[in-house]
């Protein structure tokens, strides 16, 4: 993996927001293994140029191509810079297998995945409701996150941003400003204020982390 300063990574992440943001299909395992090169850097020309050989290769649509490369992208290293800042602070612990996709870190004594989430259409609710509703939105979320590798019912910490301006998935580039709302979190974190969540006989801890701006 690469390692580039949270600052550089909030760089190259918006250079991303030159283009609309758009997923032209569902995410599926086929067009994952044609992009799974989005792993390999975090820097955006050299993605952009493996994108047009890869269009090139496999004959694919090209605006398709882009923006599922470039959805991918952008939020595998918005999401790899989140866990940076989670493990750089102090009493957060990294997982001790880093290619664990269940957890991300400890926290307290507590094993934790992370997701950032734009404020999701689908809860069609408004921000004030779902910030006084945790329960619910924290239910939805885990019903339908994505239906990949990252789907699971463990204990997930979720980074939730929303932007007046609708614009919501521009602030998973805000890493500096994420990092700010992240610190605050964790300084003032307890145990006792997790949501317990259960389903059937399964059970979790869960918890939102609100960055709106």
């Amino acid at each position: 993996m690469v390692d580039l300063s949270l600052f550089d990574i909030e760089q190259e992440l918006k250079k991303r927001h030159a283009y609309p943001y758009e997923w032209g299909r569902k995410q599926n395992n086929i067009w994952d293994d044609y992009t799974n090169f989005i792993y390999k850097t975090p820097h955006w020309e050299p993605v952009v140029e493996v994108m047009k050989a890869t269009i090139e290769a496999y004959d694919l649509d090209k605006k398709e191509l882009f923006q599922y490369a470039a959805n991918r992208w952008y939020n595998f290293w918005s999401a790899m810079a989140v866990e940076k800042i989670f493990t750089q602070i102090e009493g957060v612990v990294p997982a001790l297998n880093p290619k664990d996709r269940l957890v991300d870190f400890n926290l307290s004594g507590i094993d934790f995945d992370h997701k950032t989430s734009v404020f999701p259409k689908g809860f069609k609710q408004t921000l004030y409701y779902a910030q006084n509703h945790k329960e619910e939105l924290l239910n939805w979320l885990y019903k339908n996150q994505s239906q990949q590798q990252r789907k699971h019912l463990e204990n997930r910490l979720f980074l939730v941003v929303y932007a007046q301006d609708g614009e919501h998935w521009k602030l998973k580039a805000e890493i500096t400003w994420l990092q700010s709302i992240i610190q605050k979190y964790v300084s003032t974190f307890e145990a006792s204020l997790l949501t317990p969540l259960n389903w059937n006989e399964k059970s979790a801890l869960s918890d939102i982390i609100w960055a709106v701006q």
